[in-house]
């Protein structure tokens, strides 16, 4: 194989993401358990692992979102602290890998970095960092920063910031060591560690990335394993994979050295007709009447309680002018009073009520695989023909039984068609994902 010649695996694999802040979970149905329980993390896990799930993905939420002033009550707000529950989780699984999602911006590189080790250690080799970035005011006030970060450096300080965790992980010159001194100064921080920790049984933490942004997919071509993608469309999917490739061989890396595992939904029954019938259950439990009229109030900024959901759009306008970063990311940005205009010819246009309209906004169209076990495989199938993407990173509607029909169903049908694993490859994340051993950094990053 050459390094820059894409050559598709024909297999995908599959990880399970359990969401911070979101509101595509259903927490209000009977079926809904606790987001904060150990015993739901422990049910999903588990099950991700008998279906021979690559990796168990934790969220993160740096502040709660918050609403006209307000904490957000209508949706799923917080997470416990994610190595300290992927610590915990390594002891009940034996296979599945544990990715922390952990920000660059409000963490300290040397710190991070023997965090991070002392999971994989502890795992034996299972960890990952799913590396991510934060510039606001508004969430840096949980950690008495502010808004020191310009937003156009994020990239710079998050690259210094992984180059270095990446020296500290490969300054033992043996697993058993020693170990070499690290040295950094940069305009961020300044570095000077001899680390603690021998390398893992996988060599290092393998590294996620989910930036979109041209600089984000640059990032990632250099320094990431997999890439959580918000592209799992078919068409779209193979584009941005094109994409990927022409820049990771840039980046001097061969053509099939980082993978991408977009964000998706599966809604499954045994039937088509039985399929749809169950996403129309679930889009009315995600987006429910406080659910809709809450969502224009983060756009509007001001109360909206007096509309009836199933009517049409404000005539009012927006009394903010953008809506900003306290809303959350979803909603940060967006110019509200051109939007209002825009959203209220459109629900005319097209006849939709607030709550209509609302559910096309927020469900995940293009991240939704609707229909049969064998309908869906049959079309996931196609994905690993052309090498498309190396698996999808499952956003699960129900906690903790949501995987529960993938597993059951999904997966032994992906398997008799030969894409799907059967049994795990090794012990380590690294071999189970089927990633090279890293080169060793050497030099050290400038910022």
């Amino acid at each position: 194989m050459t390094r820059d010649i894409f050559q598709p695996s024909g297999r995908i694999q599959f990880g399970i993401f359990f969401q911070g802040v979101n509101s595509g979970t259903i927490w209000k149905a009977a079926e809904s358990g606790s987001q904060t329980d150990f015993e739901s993390f422990r049910h999903i896990v588990q099950t991700a692992e008998r279906g021979k799930f690559a990796a168990f993905f934790l969220g993160e939420g740096l502040r709660l979102r918050e609403h006209l002033g307000r904490p957000h009550a209508l949706d799923v707000a917080g997470r416990p602290d994610a190595q300290t529950m992927l610590a915990a989780l390594a002891s009940v699984t034996k296979n599945i890998g544990l990715v922390a999602t952990q920000n660059t911006t409000y963490n300290d590189p040397a710190d991070l970095a023997h965090r991070l080790s002392s999971l994989d250690l502890i795992s034996g080799g299972r960890a990952a960092w799913n590396v991510v970035t934060t510039d606001n005011a508004w969430t840096g006030a949980n950690f008495r920063r502010g808004g020191y970060l310009d937003h156009a450096d994020r990239y710079k300080h998050a690259e210094a910031f992984v180059e270095t965790a990446k020296r500290i992980w490969d300054s033992w010159e043996s697993p058993s060591g020693p170990a070499r001194r690290v040295l950094h100064e940069g305009q961020h921080y300044t570095v000077d560690v001899t680390p603690r920790l021998p390398r893992s049984a996988q060599y290092r933490p393998v590294l996620f990335q989910a930036g979109d942004s041209p600089e984000g997919r640059d990032f990632a071509a250099r320094q990431a394993d997999v890439i959580f993608s918000a592209h799992p469309k078919f068409d779209d999917a193979v584009e941005f994979r094109r994409d990927i490739v022409s820049r990771s061989v840039a980046a001097g890396r061969g053509a099939n050295a980082v993978q991408i595992m977009p964000a998706s939904e599966f809604i499954l029954a045994a039937t088509d007709q039985e399929a749809q019938e169950k996403k129309a259950w679930v889009r009315s439990l995600q987006i429910g009447p406080q659910q809709a009229i809450a969502y224009l109030e983060q756009f509007w900024g001001r109360e909206l309680s007096s509309y009836d959901p199933d009517g049409p759009l404000p005539e009012i306008d927006p009394v903010v002018e953008e809506t900003s970063e306290t809303r959350g990311s979803g909603f940060h940005g967006a110019k509200a009073r051109q939007l209002a205009d825009q959203w209220r010819a459109e629900a005319k246009d097209k006849g939709l009520s607030i709550r209509q309209f609302v559910t096309s906004k927020t469900a995940r169209i293009d991240a939704t695989f609707t229909g049969s076990y064998t309908a869906v495989a049959d079309h996931l199938a196609e994905y690993a023909r052309v090498g498309a993407v190396d698996g999808f990173n499952i956003s699960p509607w129900l906690i903790p039984t949501g995987l529960d029909d993938i597993v059951n169903h999904l997966v032994p049908e992906l398997q008799a068609r030969g894409v799907y694993p059967t049994e795990y490859r090794g012990t380590t994340l690294r071999e189970n994902l089927g990633l090279e051993t890293p080169v060793r950094s050497e030099e050290p990053a400038r910022a």
